[in-house]
C-alpha cells in the first residue's frame, strides 16, 4: 500500500495506531489529528488512513518531486508522467520547498476531493498557471496540453504529434478567452467553467477519488 493506494481508494481498514494515530516521522513531525481534521474535511479515521500510507511511501515525512513522478507513473504505465507530474507537484509544494510535507499533502487532497466546485476550480487554475503570474496564457495552455498528451503515451487518441498539440492548445485557448486579451484571469476562468455543465461533470469525479 502507499500514497498511490490512498488516492486510489482502494486503501484497507485493518491498521493499528498509536496515540492519535499520527506518531511523528524521524525528521518531519506532522500536526496534531485536531488540527488537521479541522483544516480539512477529512475525518480523523480518514486522516489516519492516509496518513499511514503517507509515512509507507514516505518514511522521511516529506515527498520530493522525484518520489511524487514515481507515484504518478503507477498510474500511467503507457506514458511519460514527469511532466504532468510535476506540475500537479508545485501546486502541492505550498511553500515552494521542493517537498512536499503530509500536511501539504492533505491540504490539496482535501480540496480536491472534498472542496466546493469553486476550490477545485482554483485548484486547477493554479495547475494551468505554469509561471504563477496570476493569468493563463496560451503558453501556459500549451505546457498543460504537451504534459497530457505525454501522461496519455500511444492510448491517447489522436496519436500526439506537433500539428494536433498546436491545435488543441488554440482550440481550447480561443474557448476561454473571449475578449482576445491573450491571457485568462482567474475570473474568465471561474465564469467559464461555472457555465459548463461538462466541465463541471468532470470536476465532480474527483470527488470519487478517496
Amino acid at each position: 500500500m502507499g500514497v498511490a493506494m490512498v488516492i486510489s481508494g482502494r486503501m484497507g481498514t485493518n491498521t493499528d495506531y498509536d496515540d492519535d494515530g499520527l506518531e511523528p516521522f524521524k525528521r518531519y513531525k506532522p500536526r496534531s489529528l485536531d488540527e488537521l481534521a479541522s483544516r480539512t474535511k477529512f475525518s480523523k479515521k480518514e486522516i489516519q488512513l492516509i496518513y499511514q500510507g503517507f509515512k509507507q511511501e514516505c518514511p522521511s515525512g516529506f515527498v520530493n518531486e522525484e518520489t511524487f513522478k514515481h507515484i504518478y507513473g503507477q498510474f500511467f504505465p503507457f506514458g511519460d508522467t514527469s511532466s504532468y507530474a510535476r506540475l500537479v507537484f508545485a501546486t502541492f509544494d505550498l511553500r515552494s520547498s521542493g517537498c512536499v510535507t503530509f500536511e501539504d499533502f492533505l491540504i490539496c487532497l482535501s480540496t480536491l476531493c472534498r472542496g466546493t466546485l469553486e476550490d477545485r476550480l482554483r485548484w486547477i487554475f493554479t495547475l494551468y498557471d505554469t509561471k504563477k503570474s496570476g493569468k493563463i496564457t496560451r503558453d501556459d495552455f500549451h505546457i498543460i496540453v504537451c504534459a497530457v498528451y505525454s501522461l496519455l503515451g500511444n492510448v491517447s487518441t489522436p496519436c500526439c504529434d506537433l500539428e494536433t498539440v498546436q491545435q488543441h492548445t488554440s482550440t481550447v485557448f480561443q474557448r476561454f478567452d473571449k475578449l482576445h486579451h491573450g491571457y485568462i484571469t482567474m475570473e474568465d476562468f471561474m465564469s467559464f467553467c461555472l457555465n459548463d455543465p461538462t466541465i463541471i461533470q468532470s470536476i465532480d469525479a474527483l470527488r470519487t477519488i478517496v
